[in-house]
């Protein structure tokens, strides 16, 4: 189905932070495929993780035990706040997870009318009919309708106006600690800490989307550690597998006590060959001293943005995010899709779209200083000959 306008770029080949074209072109990937490919392309640990597990047992049925699952999870609950975990193919089944363990929660308790769930305006949570009604974003739901019930939506970072949509339906909050899509817009430290205070106040569940923020991503294993708190169900996928489909619903034990047998299922979610790669992940991102990397790299990359900003402030604007999750707002008369694609044609550098006029810089988190260095010279350089397309 033609639902990608796809560019001219066709990758056959990836090595470590670049991608090759079919006829040779050499591209510099600052996209890591929208933060997927956390340890960049073809990490030799992971290669040979998946390579070793597919030559011994890639697939079985959920309903036999899983060692291999039970020791991945038990390393995720070791280092996040969770006690149990639910394996996913994506982000948006992670979400999906996490939206039934929330309805189901106050289910088991006795309140079945507690199922609405507040989010937030350019919020993205995937692609699936319940994700997209968990969004008031009219690209993302013209056309689907009807969606299904229980979201409520209020401005990003406005705890006032989130805390007045609470009633006697309201489960609790889905948020992206970082917002992706809409425009790489970090959640306030006040704005997060108000929502989990309410929860704790109102017995609401706070729910995090860190799909594409977390897993290391801002240079902290989640990006709710930088705000100081904890949520009670949390969303994984992008990063967790480098590049193969995995995804994760996190929780608390409490939050999940009603996610029984019968509840919910996958057939895929959780095969050994995906646990394999999840565990090669884990193992290099938990390494010491690699996140203090991906930090220190992260604030390399913010400090030089900031720096060549005043050589093209007819282009950027402003540099926004975490760690390793930046976007540049550029100006009003430049649009982000058309720089984007300036860039990716003109100056071999891959980055992403998102929403307000940003350009999203993913890259690898292994990425080193010379990377950050020619990233910025082929940003510059992109900036130097660009030219918005006036719309009449």
């Amino acid at each position: 189905m033609p639902v990608y306008p796809r560019c001219g770029v066709r990758p056959v080949r990836g090595e470590g932070v670049y991608l090759f074209g079919e006829h040779g072109e050499k591209y510099l990937d600052f996209a890591s495929g929208i933060a997927v490919n956390c340890l960049g392309h073809g990490h030799p640990k992971l290669v040979e993780a998946i390579a070793k597990q597919a030559a011994t047992l890639m697939h079985v049925s959920n309903l036999y035990g899983s060692p291999q699952g039970e020791q991945f999870a038990q390393r995720l609950v070791d280092n996040s706040f969770a006690d149990t975990v639910f394996f996913t193919n994506s982000g948006a089944e992670a979400v999906e997870c996490a939206i039934k363990t929330a309805r189901r929660h106050h289910f088991a308790n006795g309140n079945p009318q507690r199922h609405t769930l507040i989010t937030f305006n350019n919020a993205f949570h995937g692609r699936t009919i319940g994700t997209i009604s968990a969004t008031n974003q009219p690209k993302m739901r013209d056309g689907f309708e009807p969606l299904l019930p229980g979201f409520r939506y209020a401005p990003f970072n406005d705890l006032a106006a989130a805390l007045a949509l609470v009633d006697d339906t309201t489960a609790g909050f889905l948020v992206e600690t970082i917002q992706g899509e809409g425009g790489v817009t970090a959640g306030t430290d006040e704005f997060l800490q108000g929502l989990r205070k309410a929860c704790d106040e109102h017995g609401l569940l706070l729910i995090l989307d860190e799909v594409q923020c977390g897993y290391g991503r801002t240079g902290k294993m989640w990006a709710y550690e930088h705000a100081g708190i904890t949520p009670d169900i949390m969303s994984v996928a992008k990063g967790i597998g480098g590049g193969f489909p995995l995804g994760a619903c996190l929780a608390t034990e409490e939050a999940a006590n009603g996610m029984i047998a019968g509840t919910h299922g996958s057939t895929y979610g959780g095969n050994p060959l995906a646990m394999a790669a999840g565990e090669a992940v884990l193992d290099v991102i938990t390494k010491d001293g690699f996140l203090d990397h991906v930090a220190s790299m992260g604030e390399r990359l913010r400090s030089a943005l900031e720096q060549l900003i005043p050589n093209h402030d007819t282009v950027f604007d402003s540099v926004r995010g975490r760690g390793l999750m930046t976007g540049i707002k550029l100006k009003d008369d430049a649009v982000a899709r058309e720089f984007v694609a300036h860039a990716r044609d003109n100056h071999g550098l891959l980055t992403v779209a998102a929403g307000e006029n940003v350009v999203r810089i993913l890259p690898p988190l292994v990425i080193e200083e010379s990377h950050v260095a020619e990233f910025v010279e082929r940003l510059s350089d992109a900036a130097r000959t660009y030219v918005p397309v006036i719309a009449e």
